[in-house]
């Protein structure tokens, strides 16, 4: 069970290595883009490019009764989530094996739908990926196994997403095959660690707030960059900032105002500081770096 491209790794991991794979549970096609063309999800897509005897559901509604008789009748030994959506009881109780899901985190930190974002945000050194039970709770069921990743003080989200696809993927197909011997652990998470969350991020998250330290503000940046993206106000119009740098810089300004030489810079104050915009992209305009920018925009 998943949607996005982060879900299409641990499927094709799975199918690469001979498991049995009875169905594909993944979201409703929809309209998407500018042309509302009818899209569907990077998961059906790799089904029907690269294994299309594997039966495709769309559920509206997992509660409804012919997606729940027609799931029962593939009589699934295991069930599999990867960024796909809360389950009700009905569906994760079903497999005799249960239903395990990947996360993109050291659970129990990082509890949510934007865990890798919010890792970066807060400006984590570490992160990682858990396999776990699910149950009624969301996020707390006890954990199969657990990876360590690094983050690097330039990574971005983009960046941790690619290699936590990947690692995810190989600790899927880990999982799999200890439960498939019966030799697993099941480790209850430890709840008496002061916790952070990742909740789902909303375009108002993505505001920046130029009252925070530099430092904040780049982890900000990077955590959102190259999606949902952080913005600002520049000139009366939404901005994206995808990359930016701290710098030594020395003007007497309010925070939250830009400076240029027109040329080749645009400075942001912050609480402490500066920070450099280094590529960027204004309403109704493409992306560009800040050199580019300037040529064609005073600010």
């Amino acid at each position: 069970m998943g949607t996005p491209e982060f879900a299409v790794e641990s499927l094709k991991i799975l199918v690469e290595n001979q498991c049995d794979v009875v169905a594909v549970i993944t979201a409703p096609d929809k309209p998407m883009g500018r042309g509302s063309k009818i899209g569907m999800s990077a998961v059906k897509e790799y089904v029907l490019a690269n294994a299309p005897h594997i039966p495709v559901l769309q559920p509206e509604k997992l509660k409804a009764p012919d997606f729940l008789a027609e799931l029962k009748s593939y009589h699934a030994d295991l069930q599999i989530v990867v960024a796909f959506r809360m389950l009700p009881e009905l569906v994760w109780d079903m497999p005799k094996l249960g239903t395990f899901n990947l996360h993109a985190s050291l659970l129990p930190q990082y509890r949510g739908a934007a865990p890798i974002n919010w890792a970066i945000i807060n400006g984590e050194t570490e992160t990682g990926a858990t396999t776990f039970f699910l149950n009624h709770n969301i996020d707390t069921g006890s954990i199969i196994f657990q990876e360590k990743e690094t983050i690097s003080a330039t990574d971005t989200v983009g960046d941790l997403y690619e290699r936590l696809m990947h690692k995810g993927a190989g600790l899927v197909l880990k999982t799999v095959r200890a439960i498939e011997t019966g030799d697993y652990p099941q480790v209850p998470q430890n709840e008496t660690l002061e916790a952070k969350h990742a909740p789902k991020i909303f375009r108002e998250t993505c505001e920046i707030n130029w009252n925070q330290p530099a430092k904040k503000v780049y982890d900000f940046i990077r955590g959102l960059s190259p999606y949902p993206c952080a913005w600002t106000t520049l000139d009366g119009k939404n901005c994206k900032i995808y990359q930016a740098k701290m710098v030594e810089f020395e003007a007497d300004c309010a925070v939250g105002s830009y400076l240029s030489d027109q040329k080749k810079y645009l400075y942001f104050k912050c609480s402490d500081g500066f920070l450099a915009v280094e590529t960027l992209q204004l309403e109704m305009k493409k992306r560009m770096g800040i050199e580019e920018f300037l040529r064609g925009n005073k600010v």
